[in-house]
Order: structure tokens, then sequence, then C-alpha cells
């Protein structure tokens, strides 16, 4: 489980094909504080550590990714240089100071706009039809791993839904979401309390 907070930028070092795909991704992580089957949240899904080191290149970690994972999320489309944020699983006692994250990866939301609004910047994101109605004005929303809140939701023709959300400074100094550009896709995991909020009212 996670929250939500970015604490690394890592960067993909090597892809490694086969029955599943593996990568070493580089970390200002200390290899000796990451165990071995460990969970690491990498642009918001989360992956469980298989190999870890130290080198010339600096730290690094290997994960292996499922041909169901790639086609979920974004991660089919990292390349070597690819910047990922990364958040450790969460400890008991540790600050919750996004919101609770599980590293499931619903679906991918495109990226419609970026526009600088004050200090800040303000994304316009369109989820797919399947999330639309788990999307709510204040409410919590993962993307690429950041906890973020809803500003505003707008329903498509399409039945789709349009939504805004505002990027502070450090947010945008401290995370991927400053490399992204219109069109592109960014991992989306809906707030788990939605979820099971949804899931009750259909069994009604």
């Amino acid at each position: 489980m996670f929250t939500g907070i970015v604490t690394d930028i890592g960067r993909v070092a090597e892809i490694i094909p086969g029955g599943d795909t593996d990568y070493i991704i580089q970390t200002a992580y200390d290899p000796a504080s990451v165990a071995l089957g460990a969970s690491i949240a990498c642009s918001g899904a989360c992956l469980t550590v298989t190999e870890k080191g130290a080198g010339e290149q600096g730290n690094w970690f290997r994960v292996s990714v499922s041909a169901e994972t790639l086609a979920k999320t974004t991660i089919g489309a990292w390349r070597v240089g690819t910047r990922v944020n990364l958040e450790r699983s969460l400890k008991l006692g540790d600050e919750l100071g996004g919101h609770l994250v599980l590293g499931h990866v619903d679906g991918i939301a495109r990226l419609v706009s970026v526009e600088p609004e004050g200090d800040s910047h303000r994304l316009v994101l369109e989820a797919p039809f399947e999330l639309a109605g788990f999307v709510a004005p204040k409410g919590s929303v993962c993307l690429d791993g950041v906890s973020l809140t809803v500003n505003a939701v707008e329903d498509r023709a399409n039945g789709a839904a349009q939504f805004g959300i505002n990027i502070v400074p450090h947010t945008w100094r401290n995370t991927t979401l400053a490399d992204r550009a219109p069109g592109d896709g960014i991992n989306m995991e809906i707030d788990v309390l939605a979820r099971y909020v949804a899931r009750l009212q259909a069994r009604k």
C-alpha cells in the first residue's frame, strides 16, 4: 500500500525482453534498505523487486512486468532513459500525506491539455468510460503514482469524463508530470473508497 507521495524519480537503465519483460531502474534509494521481494510503486504500478545493486551507474533495482500489466498500463511505452515516479510501500506509523493507494492501475487517462495557472499548472485529462463514474470533484485520484485532488469534472457525450487538476510548483518539479504532453497516456488509479461504494451500490 502507498500514499501517492513520490519520494524519488528513477530512470529506466535497461529493458530485458523475455516471458515477462524485466526493467532495470536506477534510483537514489540505498539498495541496502530495499529488501528483495519488496513492493515499489513505479509510476503508479506496484512492482516487485527481484534484484538490486550498485555500480558505476549508481543504485538500481530490477522488476519483472507481466503481459497483463504491460497491456493495462503505460509501462510498455517506457524506453531507456524514461523517468519514473517511485514510492516505497508504507510502514505502520508512516504519515499519510496523500491518500491510500494500492498500486493497482485501473486504466489509462489521456492528457488533453496543460496550461500555466499562476505559479501552478492546470492539467485536463480524459478518463475512459469505465472509470468516468469514479471521478468526483474534490475527490482523490492517483496519476502516474501521484496523489491528486480533482477540481472539476465534465461528462462527455461518449460516456468518458474530462477532469481538471492543479499541479503546485513542488509537485511539478519533483515528479514526472512535467514530462507529459497532450495526447500522452497516464496511469490512473481511482480512489479505493469510490471502488467499494460503487460495488455496494451495484449489489442493491
